[in-house]
């Protein structure tokens, strides 16, 4: 598996199990859905970023998209996904884009550079992923609010963890594809610790996850080591929410938040569910999503409370 470093595009599997997609990659590719949009054609947050500038300042110039798409020798419908971010357009598109709307100085230097970030291919495209799923998402966001009730979180999961959860179903992933994933899983987890491209963690995990012997006792006692260590760091925040709580928000669904400060992009949620993912924009389902995880974490164990728990586990399993 080491030519993956050097960067050859490595070919997606023909099929992936929903196991190996939400719990090792995160990501459900063409089987996430956007809600608001119901789209299910490829973007990123960079993409989205550069076509809201892109739209705000055709609106500022006073053209109507039917008005400013032929000066381009566009459709409408090119120019409406373009502002969208679910179609690609390059640097020499964008500066005509400027040049017809009147911009200049600083503001046609800010929206150039966006739109070079916004064409640099993502890592995750030499290991068969596509922009479309959790793991584009996550690559920009700089907060991850993360709740679960079955599994440990994969930014947070050991290999032998990764690779129990894959091997207890019955359509598990190959040994290439799961060597991809851990790879994957690997390179997301190193932006807790990296200086120049930080992530922050703040996950809230069910007690049960905790007792449930993943792999077998030796496994998940591993597992559980990893995470009071990195419960230690300080971009992780890790919260247990113990059984006795009884009802509470989150019981039949897990959810995460994703939070893009470093490119000023709105907070997303994604939602699991059985056959596939949603991710959500709107502000109302954002607002909700953020509510719900605040209302878990203070019914939640404290941070230290909750390492204390695991050390207990793992002496008990």
């Amino acid at each position: 598996m080491g030519h993956l470093g050097s960067g050859q595009r490595t070919r997606r599997p023909k099929w992936v199990s929903h196991l190996a997609l939400t719990r090792l990659t995160h990501s459900v590719h063409s089987r996430t859905r956007r809600v608001g949009d119901v789209s299910r054609k490829q973007t990123t947050p960079r993409r989205q970023q550069l076509g809201r500038a892109l739209r705000e300042l055709r609106e500022g110039a006073g053209m109507t998209i039917e008005a400013a798409a032929p000066r381009f020798y566009w459709s409408s419908s090119k120019l409406g996904r373009i502002e969208q971010g679910y179609q690609r357009v390059d640097v020499h598109g964008v500066r005509s884009m400027l040049d017809l709307y009147d911009i200049g100085g600083t503001r046609w230097t800010e929206v150039t550079e966006l739109a070079l970030r916004a064409q640099e291919p993502g890592w995750w495209r030499a290991y068969g992923l596509d922009d479309r799923g959790y793991v584009p998402l996550e690559a920009d966001a700089t907060l991850v609010r993360d709740y679960t009730i079955g599994y440990v979180p994969g930014l947070l999961q050991t290999a032998a963890y990764t690779r129990a959860l894959s091997l207890s179903y019955p359509k598990h992933l190959n040994e290439q594809d799961l060597a991809l994933s851990v790879q994957i899983r690997n390179i997301r987890q190193r932006r807790l610790i990296d200086q120049q491209n930080p992530l922050e963690l703040a996950a809230i995990v069910d007690e049960g996850v905790l007792h449930r012997p993943v792999g077998g006792p030796e496994v998940m006692r591993d597992q559980l080591r990893r995470i009071v260590e990195s419960a230690a760091l300080d971009r992780v925040t890790f919260q247990v929410l113990p059984t006795a709580v009884g009802a509470r928000p989150g019981l039949s669904s897990v959810f995460t938040l994703l939070s893009f400060e470093a490119i000023g992009f709105p907070d997303m949620v994604y939602v699991e569910h059985p056959m596939g993912a949603v991710q959500m924009a709107q502000e109302d389902s954002v607002e909700r999503a953020t509510i719900f995880f605040d209302r878990l974490r203070s019914l939640a164990l404290s941070p230290a409370d909750s390492v204390a728990l695991v050390h207990r586990a793992a002496e008990q399993m």
